[in-house]
């Protein structure tokens, strides 16, 4: 398989966790947001490779999480309680990921807010 075709096949998988997964759209529209509100603040350099590796740390859980999810409702359709935790432990990656990125855009925004409202009083 050629460089191009893999990059290809990168991407259907990144648009298929965006078209059909909830949280992923959620995930992204978050990272717009946050991304779209350090450039707003002008936030430094530093910071604003912060909340991008944040980011994309959500992401990689997101498609790490769906990929996982998909696989074992391949091997198992049914109800089965070790294939339940191994999704609860797989989500349970994504709640950190995401919780972690949500402390480090509360960690450089903060300032970043106050001083916007303190300089609109």
């Amino acid at each position: 398989m050629g460089l191009i075709k893999s990059f290809y096949y990168a991407f259907v998988g990144i648009a298929y966790v965006i078209k059909y997964e909830r949280n992923a759209r959620i995930h992204f529209l978050m990272a717009v947001l946050a991304l779209g509100l350090g450039v707003l603040l002008n936030v430094s350099p530093a910071e604003l490779a912060a909340i991008f590796f944040a980011v994309i740390i959500v992401f990689v859980a997101e498609i790490i999480n769906t990929a996982i999810e998909k696989t074992l409702d391949l091997v198992d359709s049914k109800q089965n309680p070790e294939i339940a935790i191994i999704k609860d432990m797989v989500a349970g990656a994504v709640l950190v990921a995401s919780g972690g990125a949500l402390i480090i855009g509360t960690v450089i925004f903060w300032p970043y807010v106050l001083d916007w409202l303190w300089l609109r009083r």
